[in-house]
């Protein structure tokens, strides 16, 4: 994929668009609305809570900052404020530090086009098999390589997927990539209706597997998958050990974000 400064101008607009200004709930128990300047998803129990969107000036970021703090803290709940290198005011970041905000790592946006990486020539390694994930058992595996690839545990991804299989099987394709009966590597694409992106997440693979090409075989799958339900594009939030491999395979960069993440204090 190359494509020239003014097309990843209007691409980075419909992202913005479809994924934040106008995005729908990651499930059906979330609800996401527009909150003044800002839209928000909340979620009940595990799901993921956060700022998806806000259009903002140096007159009005501190009032809608701690606005969201209070909706959250009302809520017993931390939450995350998903900044881009594009938002506005310049300063929001140092404005969500002030308010108790705690960045984390910074990840690339990366797009990549669906047919393009649906054709890459990938075979499995040897020995390897791939299971489409369906039920709670699927999700498990998953779990498991996520803990030995990461070192964590994701109780709120649990949830989310299960909830996802259970309810709205259709927006979610997750896959484990096997060694006999030992799960070695794992990845989900989320597809939220009507939307020209398809969201590609969560993609791990044990140490000793690593270097063998799953992770491009993983990222071939899913693209196959998005291509067949006329999905154009793909979009990462990529870590910095997976953005090299994933502008080899062809995806581009359409900016940055920081995850600044918001706890509430003890009760």
């Amino acid at each position: 994929m190359t494509t020239d400064l003014d097309e990843l101008v209007r691409l980075r607009a419909v992202y913005d668009r479809e994924l934040r200004r106008d995005a729908v709930p990651d499930t059906a128990r979330a609800r996401v609305e527009r909150a003044g300047a800002v839209v928000r998803q909340t979620t009940p129990g595990e799901g993921w809570n956060g700022v998806l969107w806000s259009d903002l000036d140096e007159g009005t970021a501190d009032a809608e900052i701690a606005a969201q703090v209070a909706h959250f803290e009302g809520l017993g709940s931390g939450f995350e404020w998903k900044l881009y290198g594009h938002d506005r005011p310049a300063d929001l970041a140092a404005r969500l530090r002030a308010a108790g905000f705690a960045p984390e790592p910074a990840e690339t946006v990366l797009v990549g086009r669906a047919d393009e990486l649906a054709a890459l020539p990938v075979e499995p390694p040897e020995g390897i098999t791939l299971r489409t994930v369906e039920d709670a058992a699927g999700v498990e595996l998953m779990m498991d390589v996520h803990a030995r690839a990461f070192g964590t545990h994701r109780p709120g991804i649990r949830e989310l997927l299960l909830t996802l299989l259970r309810e709205e099987p259709e927006t979610v394709a997750a896959v484990v990539a096997m060694a006999g009966d030992t799960p070695v590597s794992a990845a989900r694409m989320e597809m939220r209706p009507g939307c020209s992106f398809a969201g590609l997440w969560g993609g791990g693979t044990r140490a000793e597997w690593r270097g063998r090409g799953l992770y491009r075989l993983l990222v071939a799958h899913r693209a196959r998958i998005a291509a067949e339900r006329g999905i154009r594009w793909l979009h990462v939030d990529a870590s910095e050990d997976s953005r090299p491999i994933l502008q080899r395979l062809g995806f581009e960069v359409l900016g940055r974000t920081v995850p600044y993440t918001w706890e509430p204090g003890p009760a």
